[in-house]
């Protein structure tokens, strides 16, 4: 039997270009995505901060921040322009079913959600990430614990009611049943995305992005960016070009290239070995028109 064939598109900046229209002088806040973000947990308010600020760096309107309420006052003294509020959590510090109902009241309102940066482990959390995925009705960000909480339960997926994008590095791939070390990761991807029926970007030194049928392939990024908190800059890129309305597979790809160019300017300016990812977010706006 032949082998498959498949064909990749390279992202580069004028595709990035073209995913956001150029502002209309009469706009407001309004008209660039309200965003709910779902992060955070005893000892990783990081996560938090950093998904959010760069959701906001990249054009949101308004971006909303829940995080359990033992962590809010530290998250809370950290924002400027996110609007935090608390959310139920348990005595470790993470959310807990207790929470949906304030979540569920605020989805209605929102055009992209972000589940998932540090926000641990648990078999309440593994319930009301479930929960959320049968809610949510607007496009959905599984990264870290979002996806983790799917472990042996990846199934449930193809049942959501909402778009959903998966961020994968190769650990949590795999505990979605994936192959990250197998010899073609784009057929490998491919699968994932179809089993799943989400659009996946699989991270790596060339991040995939295919929705089971298409895909890109990107080369922008630096090992400078193997540090901890990458992931949650690309997460807060990715769902704040989903608020702004751009389709699921575009805007992955798209926040891959974004997230990847803004390192490499910061690994000129810094050098690889000292970058932070803050350093990715201050450089987002000027690869932004």
């Amino acid at each position: 039997m032949a082998r498959a064939v498949w064909v990749a598109r390279r992202t580069d900046d004028a595709f990035a270009d073209a995913l956001l229209p150029v502002r209309a002088r009469n706009s407001h806040k309004g008209n660039y995505g309200r965003v709910l973000l779902l992060c955070g947990s005893r000892g990783l308010t990081g996560a938090a901060v950093l998904a959010s600020r760069a959701a906001l760096r990249t054009g949101s309107g308004l971006v909303y921040l829940g995080v359990p309420e033992a962590v809010y006052p530290i998250v809370a003294s950290r924002a400027m322009s996110e609007i935090v509020f608390p959310l139920p959590c348990d005595r470790e510090g993470r959310l807990c079913m207790q929470s949906l109902a304030e979540i569920e009241a605020r989805l209605s309102g929102m055009d992209a959600v972000l589940l998932g940066p540090g926000l641990g482990r648990s078999e309440a959390l593994r319930a009301l990430c479930e929960a959320i995925l049968k809610r949510c009705r607007v496009p959905l960000v599984l990264d870290a614990d979002g996806i983790n909480a799917f472990e042996g339960h990846s199934y449930l997926l193809r049942e959501s009611t909402c778009p959903v994008v998966l961020t994968p590095h190769d650990g949590e791939f795999r505990r979605l049943g994936g192959m990250p070390d197998c010899p073609d990761r784009v057929l490998e991807a491919r699968a994932m995305a179809r089993r799943t029926a989400c659009t996946v970007l699989l991270k790596g030194h060339r991040t995939i992005v295919t929705d089971g049928r298409r895909v890109f392939l990107n080369t922008t990024g630096n090992p400078g960016m193997a540090t901890g908190g990458s992931g949650d800059v690309l997460s807060g890129i990715l769902v704040s070009l989903l608020g702004q309305g751009v389709p699921p597979l575009e805007a992955a790809a798209g926040a891959a290239w974004l997230h990847g160019a803004a390192g490499d300017l910061a690994a000129r300016r810094l050098g690889e070995a000292g970058m932070l990812p803050e350093d990715i977010i201050e450089r987002l706006p000027r690869l932004l028109k």
